[in-house]
């Protein structure tokens, strides 16, 4: 028997003593209670989901998005139901750009949109400036009340935020995220949530990357292999469907 097949045993074992629901997930199922879990919803904006948005508009494919924010959907109903905190992670910057650094700071360097906009200087004030229609959630995504928005100006949601403490304040362990991009800002927060000793789940049918199709299962086995668990949706679902 591999280890994984005995973390499986030991996990389903607990699951029964402890009643909680355990969802199966590579590299091995993970036992989640809902009261200490929640959706971590990130960058679903017009920017990096939408025909003309600043993906879009610096070369990136986004015509197959439109599966992400249906399973996001699924996903946010089903947690909400079990009473998981819903939080969007919502990615931008003031109107003059002050936000996302200057010449001084790496992101002013490595950031694509700011890099798309010197190359393009008529789209300043319109790529992910607060306010706009690119900064937006996406139609199908508006919170609800409860949920929490967060605004970031970095690729991780933990960086210069409140994330952190109003999880601890909600008593919250586990993180399952959903969004674009898996490969940038989805990866990145779960790192930094697995350094602050979170478990991060990222929802692989939920999430999309910024490149080829390879950058989302190169992020995929990264996570798996070093820094957190990949379960679908529908497992997701079928899990906590009815769980309160």
């Amino acid at each position: 028997m591999s280890a994984g097949e005995v973390f499986e045993v030991s996990g389903c074992f607990q699951a029964r003593q402890t009643g909680q629901p355990v969802l199966p997930a590579k590299p091995e199922p993970l036992t989640l209670n809902p009261a200490e879990t929640a959706v971590i919803v990130v960058d679903l904006q017009n920017a990096y989901a939408s025909k003309n948005g600043y993906l879009d508009k610096a070369g990136f494919d986004v015509s197959t998005t439109a599966p992400v924010i249906e399973n996001t959907v699924k996903v946010l109903e089903t947690a909400r139901a079990a009473g998981m905190p819903v939080v969007f992670l919502q990615n931008g910057w003031d109107a003059d750009y002050k936000e996302a650094g200057g010449p001084g700071s790496p992101n002013w360097y490595k950031s694509n949109a700011l890099k798309t906009m010197r190359k393009q200087p008529e789209l300043k004030g319109s790529l992910l400036a607060k306010g706009t229609w690119d900064y937006a959630l996406v139609d199908a995504l508006k919170p609800q009340d409860g949920d929490i928005v967060i605004p970031k100006t970095r690729y991780s949601g933990f960086y210069n935020t409140n994330l952190d403490s109003m999880l601890r304040a909600r008593g919250i362990r586990n993180l399952v995220f959903t969004g674009i991009a898996t490969n940038v800002c989805v990866e990145s927060t779960l790192r930094d949530g697995f350094h602050l000793e979170y478990f991060g789940v990222v929802l692989a049918d939920a999430a999309y990357q910024a490149g080829p199709p390879d950058i989302h299962e190169a992020s995929l086995f990264n996570i798996q292999t070093f820094f957190g668990w990949v379960s679908t949706t529908a497992q997701f679902c079928e899990v906590f469907e009815g769980a309160s």
